[in-house]
């Protein structure tokens, strides 16, 4: 099983959710959804400035294998992106985690973060598509 820090939270879609303290969180894709994905090529990072839905597209991560979207699970408007990232996209590879992270969002709920899955209810999930 994939590492699961117990500090974040989880969506259904495979991106984890790190609450800021500030009304922001910092989003990335979890170390399930790197290593399904394979070695990371491009990241298609969103604007800052720019406006998210809930549950809204906000970018794509290409692998040798195959392409995926990002999504984001509540609204809010993109604060800072990772630019690293531009030029050493397989950091999110190496540290899904830490120096692999996409996105900081501004949301428009806070409240919102209540409906993600906390590491065991993510474990689960990871269980029961397995």
């Amino acid at each position: 099983m994939s590492e699961l820090p117990d500090t974040l939270k989880y969506s259904p879609s495979h991106e984890w959710v790190r609450d800021e303290g500030d009304g922001s969180v910092t989003l990335g894709i979890t170390a399930f959804a790197q290593e399904q994905l394979g070695d990371l090529v491009y990241v298609d990072l969103p604007q800052v400035g720019g406006r998210i839905v809930a549950e809204g597209e906000i970018g794509v991560v290409e692998s040798v294998k195959a392409a995926s979207d990002l999504f984001s699970p509540f609204a809010g408007e993109v604060v800072a992106v990772n630019e690293a990232l531009n030029g050493s996209p397989e950091q999110v590879n190496e540290d899904p985690y830490g120096e692999g992270w996409i996105v900081r969002i501004r949301l428009d709920d806070p409240a919102a973060l209540e409906g993600l899955l906390d590491a065991k209810g993510y474990a689960k999930l990871l269980e029961e598509e397995g």
